[in-house]
């Protein structure tokens, strides 16, 4: 009995072309390897495979490989199958060259990503090993809920109630793709409902605020003082806040001010948008709760694995006020567009303790490369002032005036990628400018991070 189509070998496509089937299918497989359709090393369907799914003879195709191989395009070895023949592809004229990689740096100081090395592989793939065998089949389907999976929900209500303060429920959990999702269909919602206006931080990351004026919302500069940012500023519908630790310059919102804008969103019906981007991590005393524990009804907060897991895992969750949760599904669209698999891992990390074990084991961590940033630079160069250190994965080290540039270009010079602090400051920022560099600790994998300190160290004046 023949063997049916579809449960043969590897598939290729190849149109034989021309007069007689042999001369065709050597011209085609020619062609294929010759534009680079088939790049060396490429494995080959056996002759019987190939002959069966064009449906011709087995020695055509036979023949067609021998001529090949004699020609150089491929090669046959016992045991290996035949092959693409390793060599230097010439592309076709008029392809565009492919962009050379970017290099990266020696060491990479910049803020926003953990150590990636201190990724816990081993515990994330027996919670996915886990999650997988308990997930029911229709979990594997298009998902009918824009809110994400119901495991995963429940998992960060627990957690965050219990480790943030957040009052949350399943039910106004929204899991999204990464913070920068989440203000996106926050943005949406917010301009649907007639918003105009949202103050933002006169520090912080462009990108937000692009995403914000892309949903056709203008932006305003809240003022920035000697206690951080003031939340009361400007007239307007929302206020976008990193108040756990502000971004970049690496303080809590004073006591006073959270107490304020939360008054003020309750008086005036605005919103408060809370980033807690790192909230995890804080060293010398218990954590800031989160500043919706203080008005859910009013405060919309954001958190992702960016910082405590991997940026590439494209998790985030939303805890929406009641009359928010029903709009930003709309946003989302009718079905779950965030990867099933990594929601289930992710709930069963959370609800097997994993995620609390990881979480102290790179905060202890990340404390001992604090604590040995602050020495290093007290030592070394004492015209240098690091600030910001309570928390995080960065700090802001303050420099002496009119130097920030300099330092900067000499950090390049030795392969070092470090921000300065102009770089997170708004167009119209509501502050007085400060020479300083964001330090981001966290990046760099634990075999490279003494040097890293090094370069920095060396780069700082006096």
């Amino acid at each position: 009995m023949a063997e049916p189509w579809a449960t043969l070998g590897i598939d290729l496509h190849v149109e034989p072309t021309g007069p007689g089937l042999r001369r065709g299918l050597t011209d085609a497989l020619r062609e294929a390897v010759r534009s680079g359709r088939l790049a060396p090393g490429t494995r080959l369907p056996s002759s019987r495979a190939l002959a069966a799914d064009l449906g011709i003879a087995r020695n055509t195709v036979a023949d067609a490989y021998a001529d090949l191989v004699a020609e150089g395009w491929l090669t046959a070895r016992q045991g290996s199958g035949t092959r693409v023949a390793e060599r230097e592809v010439v592309p076709p004229t008029g392809t565009a060259p492919h962009p050379r990689a970017r290099s990266r740096p020696a060491y990479d100081l910049r803020p926003g990503s953990p150590d990636l090395a201190s990724f816990p592989r081993a515990e994330w793939l027996k919670a996915a090993r886990r999650a997988l065998n308990a997930a029911p089949h229709h979990a594997l389907d298009y998902g009918d809920d824009p809110r994400g999976r119901p495991e995963l929900r429940t998992a960060l209500a627990g957690y965050l109630s219990r480790a943030r303060g957040v009052r949350a429920d399943p039910e106004r959990i929204l899991v999204c793709a990464g913070f920068a999702h989440g203000l996106k269909l926050l943005g949406t919602a917010l301009r649907a409902r007639g918003a105009r206006t949202v103050a933002v931080e006169s520090y912080g990351l462009d990108v937000h605020g692009r995403l914000l004026t892309t949903s056709g919302l203008d932006i305003v500069p809240l003022p920035f003082d000697r206690l951080g940012t003031d939340p009361i500023g400007p007239a307007a519908d929302a206020v976008l806040l990193t108040p756990a630790h502000q971004f970049p310059m690496g303080m809590p919102l004073h006591r006073d001010r959270r107490t304020a804008v939360v008054d003020w969103a309750r008086r005036t019906g605005g919103l408060v948008l809370e980033d807690d981007y790192d909230g995890e991590f804080r060293y010398d005393r218990q954590p800031v709760g989160a500043l919706q524990g203080l008005d859910p009804d009013r405060v919309v907060y954001l958190g992702t694995a960016s910082k405590s897991l991997a940026p590439g895992l494209r998790l985030g969750w939303m805890v929406l006020p009641p009359d928010l949760a029903e709009r930003i599904a709309e946003a989302k669209g009718g079905v779950d567009t965030c990867g099933v698999l990594d929601q289930l891992t992710l709930a069963e990390f959370l609800t097997s303790g994993a995620y609390d074990r990881h979480v102290r084991a790179t905060r202890l961590r990340y404390r001992r490369r604090r604590d040995a940033l602050v020495a290093a630079v007290a030592a070394r160069a004492p015209q240098a002032r690091v600030t910001g250190i309570a928390a995080g994965l960065h700090v802001l080290l303050r420099l002496p005036p009119g130097t920030e540039q300099s330092v900067v270009q000499a950090a390049r010079w030795q392969g070092l990628a470090v921000h300065g602090l102009t770089q997170y400051r708004r167009p119209g920022a509501l502050a007085e400018p400060v020479d300083a560099l964001v330090v981001g600790y966290g990046t760099p994998p634990e075999h490279a991070w003494s040097g890293a300190l090094e370069a920095l160290c060396r780069v700082l004046p006096g």
